[in-house]
C-alpha cells in the first residue's frame, strides 16, 4: 500500500511533532507526502501550514515567528524568510513589509492551513476535516503514572510494517534473542483477540528474558520472567501496549507510526510506568526500550515498505496463523478504504485494479 495515494489517511490525525522542538521557532515536516511547516502562534498553540509562501514559493520553514510589531520571537505569526510576507494561522498573509501599513493585503494572497491541535505534548496534524479523534491516552493525566518522551525519529519503511511487527510474538525469539527474547521458545502465544470499530484488542502473556540488568525494569528477579501483554490497534497507525510483569509494574508504550511518505515513517513513542524514578531511572528505560527499538528497526527497515493490504492479491507476501492480528489490521484498513470508495494502490497497478465493490 501506498499511504500518500489512500487520500482517507489525510482525514485522520497524526502526532507530528513534539512542542518542544517548535520552542525555537519554526520546523518542517512532511506528512503523508505534504510539505508543511509547524509553529506556535501567538496564543502559545501549534499551528500548520503548507510549507510555501504564495509570493515566490520558498519553503516558509526558513522563515522565523514575528510579533504583531514584526519583530523576531518565539511565538506569533511566521514571516518568510525571502522576502518577509507573514501569515496567521489560517494562512492569510497579514503583513507584507513592502506596503505602506494602511494599504489593504488581498484575502487571496494566502497559503494553506491544516488542522493542528497540541495534546499529550505533541503537535497533531490533519490534512483534511478529521473523522476520527486523537486516541486517548489516560494515562497522561494519571498522577499514578509517570510520562516519559522516549522516541521521535524517522525510520525507512512504512506504518503497517511497524504495526503488523508490534503485534507479532513469533518474531521475538529471533530479532530480540539479545535483549527480552527466549531462544528456546520459537512457538509464540495466542492472543485472544476483540475486534471494535476503531481496531481491536489482543492480551496474550509471553516469556520474557530478563537478566540481572533489566531486573529493575521488571521488579522481578527471575532469569526468565512473564510480559502480561494488553495490546490494542487504533485506526489507522496507532497502538497501545500494556506491559504488565509479576510485580505489578506496568510499562505501558504507545505508538503513533507517523506516515511521511511512500517509503519513511515517524516513529512517536511514550512510555507510562506506575512506579518511580527511584525504583527505576528514565534513563534506564529509555536505554532499555531503544536496544529494543533498534533491533526492530534494523529488521524492518530491510522490509519493502509497500506492504500487502488487500489479501486477495495472492503470491505476494505469505502468512501463518501467528500472523492473525496482522491480518486484522489489514481487514479493518481495507474496510476503512472501501467505506471511503478506494481500494489499495500499491506498486503493482499498471498491471490493473481490484474493483472496489469486492472490498474486503
Amino acid at each position: 500500500m501506498l499511504v500518500t495515494q489512500q487520500p482517507v489517511f489525510r482525514k485522520f490525525w497524526h502526532a507530528v511533532m513534539p512542542l518542544t522542538e517548535l520552542a525555537n521557532g519554526p520546523k518542517p515536516f512532511r506528512l503523508l507526502g505534504e510539505d508543511i511547516v509547524l509553529f506556535i502562534d501567538a496564543d502559545g498553540q501549534p499551528a500548520a501550514l503548507r510549507d510555501r509562501c504564495c509570493h515566490r514559493t520558498a519553503k516558509l520553514s526558513k522563515g522565523w515567528c514575528v510579533d504583531a510589531e514584526g519583530r523576531a520571537c518565539g511565538q506569533g505569526a511566521i514571516q518568510c524568510g525571502y522576502h518577509g510576507w507573514t501569515y496567521d494561522r489560517s494562512g492569510q498573509v497579514i503583513r507584507i513589509p513592502q506596503y505602506e501599513a494602511e494599504r489593504k493585503i488581498s484575502p487571496e494572497y494566502r497559503t494553506t492551513a491544516y488542522r493542528c491541535a497540541a495534546r499529550y505534548g505533541y503537535a497533531w496534524v490533519a490534512l483534511e476535516e478529521p473523522i476520527a479523534d486523537i486516541p486517548a491516552i489516560p494515562e497522561f493525566d494519571d498522577p499514578g503514572y509517570r510520562t516519559i518522551f522516549q522516541f521521535y525519529e524517522e525510520w525507512q519503511t512504512s506504518p503497517m510494517r511497524a504495526l503488523e511487527n508490534s503485534f507479532d510474538n513469533s518474531h521475538f525469539s529471533f530479532v530480540h534473542r539479545a535483549t527480552f527474547g527466549v531462544a528456546a521458545s520459537p512457538k509464540p502465544s495466542k492472543y485472544e483477540l476483540v475486534e471494535n470499530e476503531g481496531g481491536f484488542y489482543a492480551e496474550t502473556i509471553i516469556e520474557a528474558a530478563n537478566p540481572v540488568k533489566f531486573h529493575a525494569i521488571s521488579g522481578v528477579t527471575d532469569a526468565i520472567t512473564t510480559r502480561h501483554m494488553r495490546n490494542a490497534y487504533f485506526l489507522p497507525f496507532s497502538r497501545r501496549l500494556d506491559i504488565e510483569y509479576p510485580s505489578g509494574v506496568r510499562h505501558i508504550i504507545i505508538n503513533c507510526f507517523t506516515p511521511i511518505d511512500d517509503g519513511r515513517m515517524q516513529l512517536c513513542q511514550w512510555l507510562f510506568r506506575n512506579d518511580t524514578e527511584a525504583d527505576c531511572t528514565a534513563q534506564m528505560l529509555i536505554d532499555f526500550d531503544e536496544a529494543v527499538t533498534r533491533e526492530d528497526k534494523d529488521i524492518l527497515e530491510s522490509t519493502d515498505p509497500d506492504a500487502l493490504v488487500d489479501t486477495r492479491r495472492r503470491g505476494v507476501e505469505y502468512s501463518m496463523e501467528s500472523d492473525r492480528p496482522g491480518m486484522l489490521i489489514r481487514k479493518h484498513l481495507m474496510q476503512l478504504l472501501a467505506k471511503h470508495g478506494e481500494a489499495e494502490v500499491h506498486r503493482g497497478m499498471a498491471s490493473g485494479t481490484i474493483p472496489i465493490a469486492k472490498a474486503a
